[in-house]
């Protein structure tokens, strides 16, 4: 009852809230003045034809209020604002003749003045102010000036001639006005014919080989976009063919034709003009650009601000001077293998940034300082590089709030040592223990509330391949390779059965480029054991109530004496009082009734022995030695960029090495005939992961994300089903937020186990994202996708996936959530509504558990793609 109260409570706030903003919405033009115009809408035309390029959109200076779904939420927050609410206050203060005396004496001269600054008089003005919008009145000053915006732009088009208006267009909502911008264009000019003047003859010679490759070229239509891009193409070239002190303001060109007279052919010619450099303001001293060869290489290790570099000792190592104080205590090639110059070999652009992002890459020494020496006459340089090195030690201690599909929340404490350089190669070897403690999202999942984790692990990782053989010319040290040895292992508590995972790996990750990462686990080994085996029947709750009901066709001692011990008496459920105890009774039970001769029907026998197979799945101990490939691609500029996507493909198999070794060493055998290896059967199969993700950067903050998932887990030789860890699920947070996390599927089914999972899975989210007001965005969502068994010993048709005709039990979720935008991190509440339900039959799919009552509230940390 009180749970209803507080609705209804909460009902009617929200009702006060939107009546107030519909009343406000019928006044936005509230503090617009009687000789000015709300600005409704921007229209451009060029030539009578409308524009509706972004880049072009976004040249005028003045734009319409914000809307969200055409209602002008932030300009309504605005005007609900007092307008000076310090005079308001004041008149309120001194419309009586001894309020203020009275006040004084009450509560003090400073606090009445304090009164006047608190949230209820002024802040909460200034907060609508904040997060509002102010109305957008016409200014015809920013109107003039978009004009010339639109101008300058269409002329770096090549309409050197065109003109720009605007008119001011009132509508029939009093004090409201839309704008229209027209462009008369013109001809566009083109480019006739393109001539050079380049002073230095090493240029000269450059721009000739690179010719091809040119953004502006002759009978094209004039373009300044291309003239940039040309400039920044050449310097470039020339940077990265030895001209290493080349500047782009050497770069102009020359219009040879006076474009402010008409003239019918609309033709011009263009001279690309290429200056020497010039070292100081007087022109008589610049210095003609040359190729320049490294004369020498010099690497000052462990260097200081200031100190004596004729002090320090020296080495010869493959072409490069190698200086240190006292000992070198890194092995040369560690050093030189992390430079991209060599001696006698011109300088490029491209080499300088290699070599500041693997040194970088080999965690041992801060950023690195290069300069540059330069030979005038020889046209040689003398490159030194400055390496400050960080700690030898050094101590990481983190706090995480998390939130994941199983915890709601969850908290994780880590420390960590590093000990850098320690065999002299620059290696880094780290220690870390972690602890954490989490509230169960479900809890219907398991009787206990909060989750618990502990573990450690130690990492070694070095900044090249390690491999037996020379993998150089195939992953270069400009791909900034890595080479990680880890060992760890972790308890897990109150998550299914508890676990203790040990794992140990040897991995490869490279990028080729900036926008693609490559990881190669070469071996993989973990070993997951169930530390509670025995409470499967208390958190599978789904399965012992299945058997349960079996059992209660067997509970009469009299008739089966021998499932007499079984049982046990249930106090609580008078007209069932009979059932079955765990783990003794479960055992048993299914023990008896499986055994030969035993009087059941065969339906009964089957799930039985269903409910025994998903048991001793779930609870035996996996061991799982296996191999993957991860290949990604984000083309991601910054965190700014919203219009990217991201490719995801990852690779998989287990258990083929211990398969092959089998045939040469016999191995031990369980009664199902799997191979043992330590008592342990080993897991075989192969696992493809297939993700895409895309986004569009809408209008006004807008974006539109989309997400496919395909992932598909075969097991064959040694195994029969997929271990738990590397099978999937359905639902949660991150996946389709209309299901709990493990209830949706596989397929027709729903809720057949407390953890539902299978070896198939396909995914589609679909969300749209946009602002409401200031850090608070809105969302809508649509999520499908469901989990099907597939090649594995699970037979129940309304589970597995039977060809096309299985994807009508795709599943659809949708609903609409809110986000609130930290900066470093976003808050994001979701609310989810089963749209389609594939567990229902026919016309019941749809819309039938479309309400409140069959909703799921998601909280999560982040976007969940």
């Amino acid at each position: 009852m009180k749970i209803i109260n507080v609705l209804g409570h909460f009902r009617a706030k929200i009702g006060v809230f939107l009546l107030l903003l519909i009343l406000s919405s019928c006044n936005a033009i509230k503090k617009v003045g009687e000789n000015e115009f709300l600005l409704t809408k921007n229209t451009i035309y060029a030539d009578s034809i409308k524009i509706s390029e972004d880049q072009v959109k976004n040249l005028i200076s003045q734009k319409p209020n914000s809307s969200l779904f055409g209602y002008p939420l932030r300009l309504n927050l605005y005007n609900l604002a007092k307008e000076n609410p310090d005079s308001s206050y004041q008149n309120w203060l001194h419309r009586k003749e001894k309020r203020e005396q009275r006040l004084n004496s009450f509560l003090s001269k400073k606090q009445v003045n304090r009164l006047g600054e608190s949230f209820f008089v002024k802040g909460y003005s200034n907060f609508l102010k904040r997060v509002g919008e102010a109305p957008a009145i016409i200014d015809t000053t920013k109107t003039r000036k978009s004009t010339e915006r639109l101008q300058a732009y269409y002329g770096s088009k090549g309409y050197f001639n065109n003109t720009a208006s605007y008119t001011i267009l009132p509508k029939k909502k009093r004090k409201r006005a839309e704008i229209d911008y027209n462009v008369i264009l013109g001809k566009p000019y083109s480019v006739d014919s393109l001539s050079t003047r380049i002073l230095s003859s090493d240029i000269d010679s450059l721009y000739l080989d690179n010719k091809e490759g040119s953004f502006v070229k002759e009978k094209e239509q004039f373009d300044l976009a291309n003239f940039n891009r040309e400039r920044q193409r050449l310097t470039s070239v020339f940077r990265n063919s030895g001209v290493y002190n080349f500047q782009e303001s050497s770069i102009s060109f020359d219009i040879l034709r006076d474009t402010t007279k008409l003239r019918d052919d609309q033709k011009m010619d263009v001279q690309l003009n290429i200056k020497n450099f010039v070292g100081s303001n007087d022109q008589s001293k610049s210095q003609e650009y040359k190729v320049h060869r490294f004369e020498k290489i010099n690497i000052y290790a462990d260097y200081l601000f200031n100190q004596d570099i004729d002090s320090m000792q020296s080495i010869e190592h493959e072409g490069y001077t190698i200086y240190y104080k006292d000992r070198l205590r890194y092995k040369p090639n560690a050093l030189t293998d992390a430079i991209f110059f060599e001696k006698d070999s011109i300088y490029r652009d491209l080499d300088r940034i290699r070599t500041q992002r693997q040194i970088t890459n080999l965690n041992t020494f801060k950023y690195p300082n290069i300069d540059f020496e330069q030979d005038t006459i020889q046209s040689r340089l003398i490159t030194n590089i400055y390496l400050a090195a960080r700690s030898k030690y050094s101590l990481g201690l983190d706090f995480d709030i998390s939130r994941s599909d199983i915890q709601v929340v969850g908290t994780a404490l880590s420390g960590s040592v590093f000990a850098r350089n320690v065999f002299g190669g620059a290696e880094t070897l780290s220690f870390s223990v972690r602890g954490s403690i989490g509230v169960l999202s479900d809890q219907s999942l398991s009787e206990e509330t909060f989750t618990s984790e502990i573990g450690g692990d130690i990492n070694l990782t070095f900044p090249r391949i390690w491999f037996p053989l020379n993998t150089e010319k195939v992953i270069p040290y400009y791909m900034l390779p890595q080479t990680r040895l880890s060992i760890g292992t972790n308890f897990q508590q109150n998550i299914g059965l508890d676990k203790q995972v040990f794992n140990t790996s040897l991995a490869y990750n490279w990028s080729p480029s900036n926008f693609v990462k490559n990881t190669l686990e070469l071996i993989s080994i973990e070993f997951v054991r169930n530390t509670n085996a025995e409470n499967f029947f208390n958190v599978y709750n789904n399965s012992y109530q299945q058997l349960d009901a079996i059992a209660d066709n067997f509970d009469d001692p009299t008739e089966f004496p021998e499932l007499a011990d079984f049982f046990v008496v249930d106090a609580d459920n008078p007209a069932n009082p009979f059932r079955l105890g765990i783990p003794n009774g479960t055992t048993g039970f299914i023990n008896s009734v499986t055994a030969a001769g035993f009087p059941i029907d065969n339906e009964d026998l089957g799930n039985v022995r269903s409910i025994e197979e998903r048991q001793r799945r779930l609870t035996e101990n996996n061991l799982i030695f296996s191999s993957n490939f991860t290949f990604q691609k984000n083309n991601r500029i910054d965190t700014n960029d919203n219009s990217f996507y991201q490719y995801r493909l990852q690779l998989e198999s287990a258990g083929n090495v211990l398969s092959a070794f089998s045939s040469f060493i016999p191995f031990n055998t369980d009664d199902n005939g799997q191979k043992l290896v330590y008592g342990i059967p080993f897991s075989q199969y192969f696992k493809t992961d297939m993700e895409y993700i895309k986004h569009w950067d809408l209008d006004k903050g807008s974006v539109l994300a989309f997400r496919s998932l395909f992932g598909l887990a075969v097991p064959y030789g040694n195994s029969s089903s997929i271990p738990f860890v590397r099978s999937y699920f359905g639902g949660g947070a991150n996946d389709n937020r209309a299901w709990q996390v493990y209830s949706l599927g596989p397929g027709r089914t729903e809720n057949v186990n407390d953890f539902n999972e299978a070896n198939f899975k396909l995914g589609f989210n679909l969300e749209y994202r946009f602002p409401i007001v200031g850090d608070i965005k809105g969302a809508l969502f649509a999520d499908a996708g469901n989990i099907w068994n597939v090649f594995d010993n699970v037979n129940d048709t309304e589970a597995t996936f039977n060809g096309f005709s299985s994807l009508g039990d795709i599943a659809l979720g949708t609903g609409f959530g809110l986000r609130y935008d930290l900066s470093y991190f976003v808050f994001r509440f979701d609310l989810g509504f089963k749209t389609h339900n594939p567990a229902r039959i026919g016309s019941e799919r749809w819309f039938t558990d479309f309400n409140l009552n069959e909703s799921v509230f998601n909280i999560g940390i982040n976007y969940p793609f």
